[in-house]
């Protein structure tokens, strides 16, 4: 881990690239400062460590920033989605349409609520759960779309909520890879009914775990609270019991910690932007390289991570080549997302390989490479070589996009 305030520089045993001989590259490393030792030290001295006034500032602070009228914040993305769809009353017996490609553990959340997830395939250029295709799986029992904004960039926002509202469904945003993008100079989290929020790690405003439930709704956001956890005031209360809470509240130290990247959470995504047009120009080595697909009307994207597509020339045992000569050069890679719909559990309920074949052909040669405040532009030139010289050795020839 770097050490706090550090900026990443080239001391003299570093080589061209600005590394120590044993350094390695990870593929996330969060950016942390004195405010967030001055914030945690603060929430320590308090004599509450949950459900605190530190809680209570980070809610308001990020309700604010997202420009939604509430905040809630949750021990988990996991567990805000949980919340929302049951404070949706969606739950056995109801169907919710989602992707199977992206962050696993929100479309996870359906599964818990004994509701079935209907997986549909993804738009080729953005990633996201496509419009068309997801309006074909609606049936009787569907009750929500759950979208997400994949690798940062935004879904098809104005189509999925026509369709929602053509057919009397919930629309809930999964934001947890795309903190401060834009869509038609809106931030992400401003779409959904509920949008959701994760604060883990390779998250942007990274507090090691946490997540936030975001909406508009009064009546959604008082149950939200309500299931998130039994208050004090309710001790001898006989009406908890009639939906039971969880105990699902995100403690004082994890919201000073997200308080604190909030109020840098500027300056953290101008940092990431210059590592991501690093990227950009050394990307200029590849053959028949293309730039990032960013749609009409998004404004702004914010990559989680920094995704590159192998062409079809490359093979599955070509990509774990690549991902092992990276790991040998101490390159912190791996393959952005083994879809859902090819997992054991899901494979139980009959979903196969061929079920969604756009889903299947991105995730096969799509790597996740490090992207953080701390890599230099020495670091990004060694990485892109790297696997530039990699890509080459496996035999595929040096075409990917990006």
């Amino acid at each position: 881990m770097n050490a706090l305030m550090q900026e990443p520089a080239a001391s003299a045993g570093d080589d061209a690239y600005g590394l120590s001989d044993d350094q390695e590259l990870l593929l996330s490393d969060p950016d942390m400062s004195e405010v967030e030792i001055e914030l945690v030290t603060a929430a320590l001295g308090e004599p509450r460590l949950s459900a605190g006034r530190m809680v209570q500032h980070f809610e308001a602070g990020f309700a604010r920033w997202v420009g939604r009228r509430h905040a809630v914040a949750v021990s988990s993305g996991t567990v805000g989605t949980w919340l929302a769809l049951r404070a949706l009353d969606i739950g056995p017996g109801d169907e919710v349409i989602a992707s199977p490609y992206g962050w696993h553990q929100v479309a996870h959340a359906v599964e818990l609520t004994g509701a079935r997830v209907v997986f549909s395939d993804i738009n080729y250029w953005s990633g996201c759960l496509d419009p068309v295709r997801a309006a074909e799986r609606i049936t009787p029992a569907t009750r929500a779309i759950l979208a997400g904004n994949t690798n940062g960039h935004p879904a098809a926002w104005d189509e999925l909520r026509r369709i929602a509202d053509a057919h009397g469904l919930k629309l809930v945003e999964d934001s947890t890879e795309a903190l401060g993008s834009r869509l038609h100079g809106k931030l992400v989290g401003s779409f959904g009914d509920l949008a959701v929020f994760d604060f883990s790690q390779p998250a942007a405003l990274c507090c090691g775990e946490g997540g936030m439930v975001v909406t508009d709704d009064d009546t959604l956001a008082s149950e939200l609270r309500y299931l998130r956890s039994r208050s004090l005031k309710d001790r001898r209360s006989i009406s908890v019991g009639a939906r039971v809470p969880l105990q699902a509240l995100m403690s004082e130290v994890t919201a000073a910690l997200g308080a604190a990247q909030l109020a840098r959470i500027d300056r953290i995504l101008d940092r990431r932007k210059a590592v991501e047009r690093n990227y950009l120009e050394e990307m200029q080595s590849f053959e028949g390289v293309k730039p990032p697909y960013v749609a009409p009307g998004v404004d702004e994207v914010h990559w989680m991570l920094y995704v590159v597509h192998l062409g079809k020339r490359f093979s599955g045992s070509a990509c774990n080549d690549i991902l092992e000569d990276l790991e040998t050069a101490l390159i912190e890679a791996v393959m952005y997302c083994m879809p859902m719909h090819q997992q054991f559990h899901y494979a139980q309920q009959g979903w196969k390989r061929g079920d969604l074949p756009l889903v299947e052909r991105i995730a096969d040669r799509a790597l996740a490479l490090p992207l953080h405040t701390h890599l230099a532009p020495g670091h990004v030139k060694f990485i892109v070589k790297t696997l530039k010289d990699s890509s080459i050795n496996v035999g595929a020839g040096a075409a990917i996009y990006l």
